[in-house]
């Protein structure tokens, strides 16, 4: 007996040297911070618990710019992530980096997932698909313009809490009100030329660039110049001397200041909601886009914006298989509508937006299904959405330009006029950067 419980001391002493299958680790660099950043952290918590195969280690790297700036530096030196999320102004970018990436239904594919593209929300899909049909990027946290108010400040200026303005006009009126009643922020807005000028123009079904928006071709060239987007501009600029529009800096810098209830309307990403319902001390309302009402076709539908995830390529075959299964695990419908009520970003999935809908989840919180009807209009060649390459830098290029509107140092008309040239010169250094 004793031998026996010897050798099975033995065997089991044995066993326990063995070490454990690793686990297959797959980098995710991401730009998303604060209550963002912990909603992704818990994503791949959650998916990592799920399974013993896979780890997801998350990694913030700071802005969208400098994230893709980091990436693209790693693939140069063969460290890439395996995973990248980029903001929708790169993609037509990482759409030329052909060498650089993996397509999300190759990686699907080869990874033994299931995949059905209809699945997805088609607004969304069909920005990150390449002219033969093939996804190139997962829909992840996709977002689109909306107008975010303050209840309160609403009621203290004597306007209806429950009716937000919808037209520019209505807006202006609206802030001269808020602006008597002491407000110093009355109208504010974030992300200047994805609200004021990309969405603006599909909203009112008029091109913001030549070629479908950059959809039809590398030839494409800007066409926001026109009366109609200089006529907004103009009103907006009006409506800056007068104290009723106050610009808060570049990107998102006016995000904070709705939050803190220092600025009593805004227009910015729905994603903006998880932040306000976390942080905000106010009543909060959620509002369609404004239009000009005699605009004929306003209005249409707006455009996407936030980001979508891209695989980077050059990894081992069990890797991809990880990418895979994570994003499987991404598209499932719980999963999906949980990070869309949680956070304000788009359903991905039509099984998203149905089973969040289903639970009465807009019915609960009135204005979360903002986003997703503007959205699932049926768009038109013009508001399909903006694809352009050297957007980061055009981008640029409309801030400056436009913050010498708001100083009063340019007309609206002349701002516009430089933009779309300084812009049009990155489409042609692109066009010949790409030329096949």
């Amino acid at each position: 007996m004793r031998s026996k419980a010897k050798l099975a001391i033995a065997v089991l002493s044995a066993l326990m040297l063995v070490p454990a299958q690793a686990q297959t680790e797959i980098q995710w660099w991401h730009s998303m911070g604060g209550a963002l950043g912990e909603w992704v952290n818990d994503l791949a918590r959650d998916f990592n618990a799920s399974q013993k195969d896979y780890k997801i280690t998350p990694t913030f790297k700071g802005s969208y710019d400098e994230s893709m700036t980091a990436a693209i530096a790693a693939f140069r030196a063969g460290n890439a992530p395996h995973i990248l999320q980029v903001f929708e102004v790169g993609t037509a970018t990482m759409m030329a980096s052909k060498g650089a990436i993996k397509p999300v239904t190759e990686v699907m594919k080869d990874g033994g997932q299931k995949f059905d593209q209809n699945a997805y929300v088609p607004a969304v899909a069909g920005y990150y698909t390449a002219p033969n049909g093939q996804m190139l990027s997962f829909p992840f946290n996709s977002s689109t313009p909306v107008f975010h108010y303050n209840k309160d400040a609403f009621k203290a200026a004597g306007l209806d809490a429950e009716k937000p303005p919808t037209t520019w006009p209505e807006v202006a009126l609206a802030a001269a009100k808020l602006k008597a009643s002491g407000h110093k922020c009355p109208f504010t807005t974030s992300w200047i030329s994805w609200t004021q000028l990309e969405s603006f123009s599909a909203w009112h079904n008029v091109l913001f660039a030549s070629k479908n928006n950059g959809f039809g071709g590398l030839d494409t060239r800007l066409e926001f110049n026109s009366p109609l987007h200089v006529r907004h501009i103009e009103n907006l600029a009006n409506m800056a001397k007068s104290g009723l529009f106050v610009y808060k800096g570049r990107g998102n810098a006016a995000d904070a200041t709705f939050v803190s209830g220092e600025c009593a309307m805004m227009t910015g990403s729905s994603a903006l909601y998880g932040n306000v319902v976390r942080n905000g001390k106010f009543g909060y309302g959620i509002g369609t886009l404004p239009y000009y009402p005699d605009v004929q076709g306003a209005p249409q539908n707006t455009v996407i914006g936030g980001a979508s995830l891209w695989v980077m390529n050059g990894k081992k075959a069990t890797d991809y298989k990880g990418v895979a299964a994570f994003f499987n695990y991404l598209s499932q419908p719980e999963v999906a509508a949980k990070s869309h009520q949680r956070t304000g970003y788009l359903p991905v999935t039509r099984a998203s937006f149905e089973l969040t809908d289903k639970s009465g989840f807009y019915k609960k919180n009135p204005g979360t299904d903002v986003s997703v009807t503007q959205m699932i209009r049926k768009t038109t060649d013009k508001s399909r959405g903006v694809r352009l390459g050297n957007f980061v830098q055009i981008r640029t290029i409309i801030d400056e330009e436009l913050e010498g509107v708001w100083a009063g140092k340019k007309t609206p008309k002349e701002a516009l006029g430089l933009a779309v040239k300084r812009g049009n010169e990155q489409l042609e250094r692109f066009q010949k950067a790409n030329k096949s």
